[in-house]
């Protein structure tokens, strides 16, 4: 028997050292089994977490799951975190998650019920919980924002705190954009030095779901163009030296592939430091689907060139390498 594991340690070794490799886990796309929408992605607590919209009818979609991952290949189910159970002022259309962590608590805005005017009641929520599972609780007990300004209208919105510790809210539909301050407690906004509350930022071919984030000193600011229910639905941006702009459109870099999927888009990105690696997490519908609300959600990788500019992501089956955070 000790000859046979001597004999079994000496072959492993000799096939390391004719370049054999191990196989690599792969995360696969979709991520998860469901229809899932909107993908806010983050790191929390040394996990990786996804917050997505439930893709169904909108009079369906009253409740959030979310995903949680050590290592982007094996992801755990967090059912219903959010529903309108707690939120008693939204009846349908709970959408496009952002998610903060602020002094130990987690804070979930969302938007809800799809309102068309000025006259009809929802908008975007905050909601908050001790643990990023949940349970959230709704923090206003009122929407955020109710009203339709800049003709934007309150949806997909996007927290992002600056460089100086300010939070910025990024949100609209309707191909309208628009920044408002967020008050420290997230109880409110506040006025920018003109005294305005809402400043329009929308940039060319903008449709909905904008996106922030700060590398290298710079502003990268991303969103999504086209019909969210067709097959070219897709993710441009631009780059800026302030949260403000102007951001001058540079180009596309998620789009379908007659392939693999279509209608990729409303997208987020996560930047794990260890590694220095960028994800963009984004929805897409399968070929063969022809239902609207048929979108699943999926992560590649994200890349640059020496300029400092994003390439073309190629949207995939096999996804991404484990990459565990510890």
């Amino acid at each position: 028997m000790k000859t046979y594991y001597l004999l079994l340690i000496f072959a492993m070794l000799i096939l390391q050292s004719c370049g054999v490799k191990q196989s690599v886990q792969m995360s696969g796309n979709p991520l998860f089994e469901g229809w899932y929408a909107d993908p806010e992605g983050i790191i929390l607590n040394d996990e990786y977490w996804i917050f997505p919209t439930y893709s169904d009818k909108y009079e369906k979609q009253i409740f959030m799951d979310a995903f949680s991952s050590t290592d982007l290949v094996n992801w755990t189910k967090h059912e219903r975190i959010i529903d309108n159970k707690a939120v008693k002022w939204v009846w349908r259309a709970m959408w496009a998650p952002a998610i903060v962590k602020k002094d130990d608590k987690y804070f979930l805005f969302f938007g809800g019920n799809d309102i068309q005017n000025d006259n009809e009641y929802g908008g975007i929520g905050v909601s908050v919980a001790d643990r990023p599972e949940g349970p959230y609780q709704d923090y206003l007990g009122r929407p955020l924002i109710d009203k339709i300004y800049n003709r934007a209208q309150p949806i997909d919105q996007f927290v992002f705190q600056d460089k100086d510790g300010s939070y910025y809210m990024y949100y609209g539909g309707w191909g309208r954009c628009n920044v408002v301050k967020l008050k420290d407690d997230f109880t409110g906004l506040l006025p920018f030095e003109d005294g305005t509350y809402y400043r329009e930022v929308t940039p060319e071919n903008y449709t909905e779901g904008p996106f922030m984030f700060i590398r290298d000193g710079k502003y990268y600011f991303m969103w999504s163009e086209g019909g969210w229910g067709g097959p070219d639905y897709s993710v441009a941006y631009a780059i800026a030296d302030n949260p403000f702009g102007p951001f001058k459109r540079i180009g596309k870099i998620l789009q379908q592939d007659p392939e693999i999927g279509t209608g990729a888009g409303h997208h987020s990105v996560i930047h794990e430091p260890k590694s220095d690696k960028y994800y963009i997490i984004y929805h897409r519908r399968p070929l063969t689907e022809t239902d609207g609300n048929h979108r699943v959600t999926c992560i590649d990788e994200m890349t640059f060139d020496k300029h400092g500019y994003i390439n073309p992501v190629k949207i995939t089956f096999e996804g991404v390498k484990s990459n565990p955070l510890k």
